[in-house]
Parts: C-alpha cells; structure tokens; sequence
C-alpha cells in the first residue's frame, strides 16, 4: 500500500476530513483493521494565515515546501496539500519534492468531468476566487468557471477566515451562501465548487439549489484510490 504524505492544518478542521475519509476507504476496501499509511504534517495556521493577510507567499511557500520535504522524509510517495488556497504555491512546493503532487483543482475537474458539467461556480478564499491560479488548472481539463461578484466574494472570504477555519458554523452564514450559489446557477453554473476546503462544514448537497463538489471530499477520495495502488 502506497504511503500519502497531508500537509494539513490549514484549518485542521478540514484535515480531519481528509483523515477520515482515506481511512474509510481503506478500510472498506481491504476490511479488518486495515487503514491507511499517512504521513502527516499538520502547520500551525496562524503562522500560515499571518503570510496570507501580509502578501508574504514566498515565505508561505517555504513552509509548505518544508512540511512536504518532511512527509517524504516519513516514506510519502505521493504528496497532497490539504487546502485549496493554498495551491497558489503549489508551483514551488511541487519543484521542490521528487514525489509527485495531487493538485486539488486535478480532483475536482476529475469530479466535474464525470458527472458532465462543463461550467462550474467557485466558492473559496478571495485568492482563489479572483486570481487565475485555480480557474485556470481547471481549464486545462475543459471545465470553465463562474464567480461571484465583488460584494459576495467579500462575504463569502469572511465567513471561511471569522467562521469556519475556527470551527464556528451559523445557520445566517449559511443562507448568505445559498444566495450566492443561486447567483452562481443564473450565471450558468451547472453544479458549484466548494473551493474552501472548511465550506462543506456549512453548506452540503441537501442544502444546495445546484449540485455540489466539495474539493476536500474529492481530493480525499481520489488520495484514498492512490493509497491503494489505483492511478487517478
């Protein structure tokens, strides 16, 4: 069984997720008390959300770069970061292991492709909203993108950075999002990406007017099929 390196704690509220749902399909699939072989290195987000809010990505990048160094160095033979943010630096982190990277935005297209949908809305920090980073890996797999405008983005930034990297879910929050997706779908987003991987504590696909791809389900699920040999 293949050895998955988590750079994780960016919230550790979504690695836990990542945690459990490897785990599951491990043990589902092999039984017993099978689980999974993870090399986790969980970062201390205050530190990493101090680069964020200063702009200071080549020093966030160093950090990751660091974790994923470590997670090799723990037997990882494939290396995933647990947060779609902060694949703004995945460039750097990917250059610097000799094993290879999940990209998140790779599982989700995956997720897109599979179900049919050709367009899709993005809900995420402001970063991976605005900034070409995500939109554009996604397009690389035929999958185009819809955001929310600049009011929405505000709004939908905030919840994930005052509210759920801290674990705090509100039932208000959660009606200001389901606005924001129906915006999405008249803008002609057949199904809507939960960009964050914190969003899925909030909003699920019972609650959505549009089908759902939650990016840390995903990008769990597709880690959990490299765990067992399976190539994704």
């Amino acid at each position: 069984m293949e050895t998955l390196g988590l750079i994780g704690g960016m919230s550790w509220h979504s690695t836990a997720t990542y945690y459990r749902i490897i785990n599951e399909m491990v043990a589902e699939s092999r039984g017993g008390h099978a689980s999974a072989r993870i090399a986790l290195q969980s970062l201390d987000f205050a530190e990493v959300r101090e680069c964020q809010v200063r702009g200071d990505w080549d020093r966030a990048a160093e950090l990751l770069v660091e974790a994923g160094r470590r997670c090799v160095a723990g037997g990882a033979t494939t290396v995933a970061i647990c947060t779609n943010l902060m694949h703004k630096v995945a460039p750097q982190v990917e250059a610097a292991l000799d094993v290879p990277l999940l990209h998140i935005g790779d599982a989700v297209a995956a997720e897109a492709r599979h179900h049919g949908w050709g367009t899709v809305g993005i809900l995420g920090a402001r970063w991976v909203m605005e900034e070409p980073f995500y939109s554009e890996r996604l397009a690389r797999h035929g999958v185009g993108t819809v955001t929310p405008g600049p009011r929405d983005r505000d709004a939908v930034d905030r919840v994930i950075f005052d509210e759920l990297t801290q674990g705090v879910v509100r039932d208000a929050s959660r009606g200001t999002y389901l606005d924001v997706i129906r915006d999405l779908a008249s803008q002609g987003a057949e199904a809507v990406v939960l960009a964050c991987t914190e969003i899925g504590l909030l909003v699920g696909p019972g609650d959505s007017p549009i089908p759902v791809i939650d990016s840390a389900e995903a990008h769990a699920r597709a880690l959990g099929r490299i765990a067992q040999g399976v190539t994704v």
